[in-house]
C-alpha cells in the first residue's frame, strides 16, 4: 500500500498523502473543542476520503455501513470517550470480520483512551493521518457489555457500577464548572470518598449496591483467589473494569499496568477506606487489601446481575443481567 512512501518528500501535505488510504472520518460537532467538523474537512473530501457528522445513532449506523461498503482502511473518530463508545458499539455490528485501523483525534471533555494510547490533547487530524501513513499502531481491546435478555451490546473502555455511578454524575458537574479529563475524574472520586468517610454509618454511599458476580477462569490457571472469594451475591461499594493500561491522572486502581480485562471490586460497606484509598490509587500490592474487601481480579469475562445502573465511558445505562467481557483487539493509530 505504501510502495512510494520512501520516495515522498517530507513536505508532502499529509492529507494528500493519506488520500492513498481509504479513510472515513466521524466528527462529533458537540464535542468540547471539536476541531474537524465536516466544514473543516471539505477541502479534504475526495474519492478515497469521506467525512461525515452523524447526529443520531441511526445516522451513525448508516454512515458506518456506508464506510464498510466503500472498503475504508482507516476510521478516524474526532471526539471524546463518549463518541468513541458510540462509534465502537456501532462498528462492532458492521465489521464482524476484519476491522479498519482506528485513529483518534481527542476533542471531548474526557479522553481516557487517547491518554492510554499516548495521544496528546493537541494532536490534530493532519498528525493522525501522517501517523496512519507510517503505520504506527497499538492494540487495545474494548470492554463489551452484553444484555442476556436481548443480546444488545455496548463497547467502551471503562465500566463502573456502585459508587462510580454517583461519582461520574459529580464529574459531569465539574465539566460544567470547567474541569475536564483527569481533573474532573479526580475531583469526583475525591468527593465520593469524602461523602463515604463523613456520611455516617447509614450513608447511602457506604451501603453500596447489591451485585451478583461470577468470574470466568482465564485458561487452565483459573481465577485469582480474590476472584473466587468475590463470587457471591452481596452489597458492593464500587465495581470498576477496564482494558486500559494507563488511567487518568496516573491512578492505578488495578495495580501494575498491564493488558487484558482488569477489575476492582470493593465490598460494602468499605472497611478502612481512609487507609486503603491511597494504596489502591497508587496500585499497591499490599495483601491486606484483599482481606479487607478490596479485590483486584483479572478475568476475560464475568457475569453480573445488578438492579441499579452502570456507567460505560461516562454514560449511565440501566442495570440487569449482563455479560462483561474483553472484546477482540483493534489497531489504534498512535504518534
Amino acid at each position: 500500500m505504501f510502495d512510494s512512501a520512501a520516495t515522498e518528500r517530507a513536505s508532502v501535505n499529509p492529507r494528500e498523502a493519506a488520500a492513498k488510504i481509504r479513510t472515513g472520518i466521524i466528527c462529533n460537532p458537540k464535542s468540547h473543542r471539536n476541531r474537524s467538523s465536516v466544514e473543516a474537512t471539505k477541502p479534504f473530501l475526495s474519492g478515497t476520503v469521506l467525512a461525515v457528522t452523524p447526529r443520531t445513532q441511526d445516522e451513525l449506523a448508516e454512515v458506518l455501513t456506508d464506510f464498510a461498503r466503500h472498503g475504508i482502511e482507516l476510521l478516524v473518530i474526532d471526539g471524546g470517550d463518549g463518541t468513541i463508545r458510540d462509534v465502537m458499539t456501532a462498528a462492532a455490528r458492521v465489521w464482524t470480520g476484519a476491522a479498519p485501523r482506528v485513529a483518534i483525534v481527542p476533542s471531548g471533555k474526557t479522553n481516557a483512551l487517547a491518554l492510554d494510547l499516548g495521544i496528546p490533547d493537541s494532536w490534530t487530524l493532519d498528525q493522525a493521518l501522517t501517523a496512519a501513513r507510517h503505520g504506527r499502531v497499538k492494540l487495545r481491546s474494548p470492554v463489551e457489555v452484553i444484555r442476556k435478555d436481548s443480546g444488545a451490546k455496548l463497547c467502551g473502555f471503562l465500566f463502573g457500577a456502585g459508587a462510580f455511578v454517583d461519582a461520574t454524575a459529580l464529574a459531569q458537574r465539574t465539566h460544567r464548572a470547567g474541569a475536564f479529563n483527569g481533573v474532573a475524574v479526580g475531583l469526583a472520586l475525591c468527593w465520593a470518598i469524602l461523602q463515604t468517610l463523613f456520611g455516617g454509618a447509614n450513608s447511602a454511599w457506604r451501603a453500596g449496591n447489591r451485585m451478583r458476580i461470577r468470574f470466568q477462569s482465564r485458561g487452565d490457571e483459573g481465577v485469582h483467589a480474590a476472584g473466587k472469594n468475590a463470587e457471591t451475591d452481596r452489597a458492593r461499594y464500587i465495581l470498576l473494569a477496564s482494558t486500559l493500561k494507563r488511567m487518568p491522572i496516573g491512578i492505578r486502581p488495578f495495580g501494575v499496568p498491564r493488558g487484558g480485562l482488569k477489575t476492582l471490586l470493593v465490598d460494602a460497606p468499605p472497611r478502612w477506606l481512609a487507609a486503603a484509598t491511597p494504596l489502591i490509587v497508587a496500585g499497591s500490592p499490599a495483601a491486606w487489601l484483599d482481606r479487607a474487601g478490596y479485590h483486584r481480579i483479572d478475568s476475560p469475562s464475568f457475569d453480573l446481575s445488578i438492579d441499579s445502573g452502570f456507567i460505560l465511558d461516562g454514560e449511565v445505562y440501566a442495570g440487569g443481567d449482563l455479560i462483561v467481557r474483553e472484546a477482540r483487539a483493534l489497531s489504534f493509530v498512535v504518534p
